[in-house]
């Protein structure tokens, strides 16, 4: 796509010098972070007439993805209802509505009910409007609920007279969106979050009926490192304070029959050390990495709590990446993976016999559901692959039999037999095989040169699953060839797997993305006229390299939210996540680390050269990746690239990282990135 009529907008260069270490950069475009300045929206919104006006030509193929796409949602739908404190709940959502309604019956049949929630009411007169949370008390009076209406993480607490259906005047405002009850029903706990930096910082007591003025602060982390969050454990008897780094914690826990009360420390922290505590039937278990890489599950008794206490209940394995645990009445439940593939095992608590749940395809994702009571006699599992719909099933793990609940259904002539998907590995730069999934419709044949969009993370352990998506059909079906690579930087492969792709060994994500591109142009499965490449935040940042390191492999680069100016925004503390990332990615303040990102930091890297077809896509109120990191991105590429192929920048002026809310609105979005490939490929 080369436009020769349309002059793209030029944001004026102010350079400003930046010194560290005695090393000197120039930021031309450091003026474009502030948010309030008349100059800058001017610029954004430039940028986005002029999106609008290079895709224009296509706009009947964008509306006819995105009514594609729509048709596929089943209009009215519901999840399977989970059973919570004596009441079963169940999400729905009615026809041309976006969002849904939450209820609540005594019955699983739902045969009488209560409304607990219309979003679409809650919505109105709002631009944008997610709901976080729900937490209903233990007396089943009061319903505590959470909701974000500016799209930056900052969560108000409301409190809903059930049986009234009257809002109570108690509102909290800058949350992280938790609440947990005391076992009274008169307090309940949540996290404070700063509204600059957005750390969640600080654990409160709300007493029902108070003003928030009068809440007490139970905990405060002073190292601004570290960020809270708060759960209940499965006995339902503690209210947990998890703080943590990336790669380090601590835990502290309180009893909920006595909220009055302080908490106490459970183990104190340890650099590298991790751990998650949790508490069932008068026994702590502790899912960590001490002394064990792909992490272990130990117990300790309650007032023994301190890591010299603790004992073995599931030694490490090095093959297999312990994830996830789960006691019920009966059994304990173990979420694991091996060989880059989730797998479920069960461990009866009678005789201590075990066994897997099996699956039937090579490239799936299962997982744990709601499991909200430990007294039920099934777990509640998820299962999906590229190309089966994601299905709820109940184990039965007496009769060792998955029960079918319900299965996402995709309006319209979706048969997943018409689908191949598989898993793969490939040679890296250094020799590392590298998993792939990927997924084309069976009737393109065997791929052969076919347009390809390999998408990837890579970053924060974060392991990125062969998940289904019904709106990726619209790729498929144009004959599209869709690549998961799950490079280093995440954790499909064990603990190593992320050790490996991050800190100053954080090129191997960039090297294995690329090598898994070279591979599939060598194996003929697309070439450099037909390859593309997505990532998102952090895979925005990979995004960013590879278009430095390899722009001769892509006929087009969709980069989402993209981190792409690691050194400016690591060193400013004062930004979101900065310090609580310095494990990810380095402290700059170190030269060895700064020298390294800089390195690889996309915005540094920039040169006069030919570059791809790129779409960027942003929010103003991001609150994860600042709106200017992509915005002066796009400002230099425009001043330095060499070539005529097409650069777009999107902002969307009413939302943060996740983009649109809305179960139809947020695929306006995926409608234009879809039109931005297909269009290249013409």
């Amino acid at each position: 796509m080369k436009i020769s009529h349309l002059v793209p907008p030029v944001a004026h260069a102010k350079p400003s010098v930046l010194v560290a270490h005695g090393d000197e950069r120039i930021d031309s475009y450091f003026w474009l972070n502030d948010r309030t300045d008349k100059e800058v929206i001017d610029y954004l919104e430039a940028e986005n007439d002029y999106t609008k006006q290079v895709l224009a030509p296509h706009d009947s193929l964008q509306n006819e993805i995105y009514e594609e796409i729509i048709a596929r949602i089943q209009q009215n739908d519901s999840s399977v209802p989970f059973y919570l404190n004596d009441y079963f709940y169940q999400i729905r959502f009615a026809e041309n509505l976006q969002y849904p309604f939450l209820y609540r019956s005594k019955w699983e049949d739902f045969s009488t009910e209560t409304l607990l929630l219309d979003q679409n009411k809650l919505a109105e007169g709002h631009s944008y409007y997610q709901l976080s949370s729900f937490n209903p008390s233990n007396c089943n009076q009061y319903l505590v609920y959470s909701e974000d209406t500016v799209s930056r993480r900052l969560y108000d607490l409301k409190l809903l007279d059930i049986e009234s259906g009257v809002l109570q005047a108690d509102k909290i405002k800058n949350t992280n969106g938790e609440c947990i009850w005391s076992t009274d029903n008169i307090y309940f706990f949540y996290v404070k979050k700063d509204i600059d930096t957005l750390r969640d910082y600080s654990v409160c007591r709300h007493k029902v009926g108070t003003s928030d003025s009068e809440d007490v602060e139970i905990y405060n982390e002073s190292d601004d490192t570290f960020y809270v969050s708060i759960s209940k454990s499965r006995s339902n008897k503690f209210l947990i304070i998890h703080s943590s780094q990336t790669i380090s914690n601590e835990d502290l826990y309180l009893s909920l029959d006595t909220p009055l009360e302080l908490p106490k420390v459970f183990s104190g922290r340890q650099s590298n050390i991790e751990y998650q505590i949790d508490h069932f039937k008068d026994t702590f278990y502790i899912l960590t990495n001490y002394k064990a890489e792909n992490f272990c599950l130990m117990s300790c008794e309650e007032g023994n709590t301190t890591m010299e206490r603790w004992k073995m209940v599931i030694p490490t394995d090095s093959s297999i990446l312990l994830e996830q645990f789960l006691h019920f009445d009966d059994c304990l439940v173990l979420a694991q993976r091996q060989n880059g593939l989730t797998q479920i095992k069960i461990i009866s608590n009678l005789d201590g016999e075990s066994h897997l749940l099996e699956f039937p395809e090579n490239a799936y994702m299962a997982s744990l559901g709601m499991n909200p009571s430990h007294s039920l006699p099934s777990v509640r599992i998820q299962y999906q692959s590229m190309s089966t719909p994601s299905t709820v099933y109940d184990y039965d793990w007496k009769g060792k039999k998955l029960n079918f609940r319900k299965q996402q259904t995709v309006v319209g002539d979706f048969k997943s037999e018409n689908y191949h998907s598989e898993r793969i590995f490939v040679p890296g730069k250094d020799g590392t095989q590298i998993p792939m999934s990927l997924v084309y419709r069976k009737d393109i044949g065997v791929p052969n040169n076919h347009p390809l969009l390999l998408y990837a993370y890579g970053s924060y352990g974060i392991s990125l699953d062969p998940y289904f998506s019904s709106s990726r059909l619209s790729l498929l079906d144009r004959g599209f060839v869709y690549v998961i690579a799950h490079i280093r930087g995440g954790e499909e492969l064990g603990r190593h797997w992320y050790n490996n792709g991050k800190l100053l060994n954080k090129k191997n994500t960039f090297f294995d993305f690329i090598s898994c591109a070279e591979w599939l142009i060598s194996k003929n499965y697309t070439s450099p006229e037909k390859c593309f490449a997505m990532g998102g935040s952090a895979g925005g940042l990979l995004m960013g390299a590879i278009l430095n390191m390899a722009p001769h492999l892509w006929k087009g680069v969709i980069a989402a939210v993209p981190f792409v100016d690691v050194v400016t925004t690591m060193l400013d503390d004062t930004i979101p996540l900065t310090t609580f990332e310095y494990d990810e990615w380095g402290n700059p303040n170190d030269p060895v680390y700064y020298h390294y990102m800089k390195s690889y930091s996309p915005i540094d890297n920039v040169r006069k050269m030919d570059y791809p077809a790129i779409l960027v896509t942003t929010g103003l109120h991001d609150s994860q990746v600042q709106y200017w990191e992509p915005a002066k991105w796009v400002a230099k590429l425009r001043a330095y690239k060499t070539d005529q192929n097409v650069l777009l920048l999107r902002t969307n002026m009413e939302t943060g990282h996740s983009g649109a809310t809305g179960r139809f609105a947020q695929h306006k979005e995926t409608a234009m990135e879809y039109t931005f490939l297909i269009s290249l490929t013409t």
